[in-house]
């Protein structure tokens, strides 16, 4: 066995330019389809542990997936926000333990606000249940006096990729804009919020968030209507004393309950609320139906994939094939010197397989580097988190498939070979 082994090296060997390129096309193929593999388990890992404290996500009368996107991974828009005195009877819920509010609508290069409460610091979950920690610094106080300000009333508090990518360290200053930021003239230039904590990492859109208080929300959009500033209106910091900030409108509020067995009726009495149109959608139901609206993309994406490798595979036999006719007398000399045609057509089936494997095992890691190169960038533009790690269960199994249909695929030249030697003898027809 190792001097077919030996044997079918050197033979592929003296042509490894065009089995290096066939090898090549393996690996490309392999890479992609490892790539969409761990990137969808990436994607859903990351999807799954982004809210794992909050029992409903309440907002207004929308899609259950919209609701999902934009109040947890703030991606898209809310049609409508939601009374505040709304927000207040949820509270008042007998089942309800804790109601932590949100309003989204500003931004900052490019990275969203989140106006909520501090119970957000205290309540918000992700990952594994594990609390939201600073980095540096502190939370902001929104601890509202009987006379004058909170005392952070214009404090920001970073999410870790908005730090690195930005640059900001506490004490810093920085301006919010009004929507997505596209118009400079929608800025919130007249009152700059300063850099009093940056949060630590968790793999979450928390990364990518700045966060205010409500009051503070409140506060930069007094002078302004129908999302512009009134001409002639502003209302200066220090006139902001003696103003109520209490939040009109929120745009959903994250709610967790006493008891989870009570959640099913908690959901029934929101979306009955009396007040106003409500919705409650209950976290993990919401990404089910996001993975059944995506599932198709998945299935196209990964098809798309596999036709790659069936390409590259079909090169593979082809290549041997197309050199069989040039190889006839290389045969005819084994069968001269003993060769059996089971051994000749091993011969080739080795072959097959050696380049298979070769090109599945660089796949693999061009995969690993791939993700370790663009997992930073990655996670910064798309919020993301990449794993570069061992393979899955699950990837393993694809490359077993990989390497057993390019084992499949070298029987074919092999076959081909075994009828040759038997027709041809010791005078190949060349």
């Amino acid at each position: 066995m190792s001097a077919l082994i030996r044997l079918a090296a050197q033979s592929a060997w003296n042509r490894r330019f065009v089995l290096s390129l066939v090898g090549l096309s393996i690996a490309l193929s392999t890479m992609l389809l490892l790539g969409m593999q761990r990137l969808r388990d990436d994607v859903r890992k990351n999807f799954a542990q982004s809210v794992s404290g909050t029992d409903l996500i309440v907002g207004a009368r929308t899609g259950s997936v919209q609701l999902l996107l934009y109040s947890v991974f703030r991606i898209g828009g809310a049609t409508n926000n939601i009374q505040w005195s709304s927000v207040e009877a949820l509270s008042r819920l007998p089942a309800v333990d804790w109601v932590v509010p949100i309003s989204l609508g500003d931004s900052h290069r490019g990275f969203p606000v989140v106006a909520t409460s501090s119970a957000y610091f205290t309540h918000f979950r992700h990952g594994e249940d594990l609390p939201l920690a600073l980095a540096q610094g502190r939370a902001f106080d929104d601890t509202m006096p009987a006379r004058g300000l909170p005392p952070d009333l214009f404090g920001v508090v970073l999410g870790a990729d908005v730090a690195a990518s930005l640059g900001y360290r506490l004490g810093d200053k920085l301006v919010l804009s009004h929507g997505d930021g596209a118009l400079a003239a929608n800025d919130h230039a007249d009152k700059p919020f300063q850099v009093i904590g940056v949060l630590a990492r968790t793999g979450t859109p928390v990364d990518r968030s700045l966060h205010i208080g409500l009051a503070a929300m409140e506060a930069i959009h007094l002078d302004w209507v129908a999302g512009a500033p009134i001409p002639g209106a502003a209302v200066a910091v220090d006139a902001l004393r003696g103003q109520d900030l209490t939040p009109h409108q929120v745009t959903a509020a994250l709610v967790g309950l006493k008891r989870r067995t009570a959640v099913f009726s908690t959901q029934r009495r929101i979306n009955d609320f009396p007040g106003e149109p409500l919705m409650a959608v209950l976290p993990g139901v919401a990404l089910d139906e996001l993975w059944d609206v995506v599932a198709l993309g998945e299935r196209s994406l990964a098809l798309m994939s596999a036709l790659v490798a069936a390409v590259s595979l079909c090169g593979l036999v082809a290549v041997i094939l197309a050199g069989l006719n040039e190889r006839r007398r290389e045969l005819a000399i084994l069968r001269a010197v003993g060769a059996s045609p089971m051994r000749i057509f091993s011969l080739l089936a080795a072959e097959g397989m050696g380049v298979t494997l070769c090109g599945v095992a660089l796949g693999a890691v061009l995969c690993l580097l791939l993700i370790a190169g663009l997992g930073p960038w990655v996670r910064l533009r798309f919020g993301i988190g990449l794993t570069a790690g061992l393979p899955t269960m699950a990837e393993w199994r694809l490359l077993g498939e990989i390497t057993a249909l390019g084992w499949a695929a070298s029987l074919l030249p092999g076959l081909r070979a075994y009828a040759l030697s038997l027709s041809d003898g010791l005078s190949p027809k060349v």
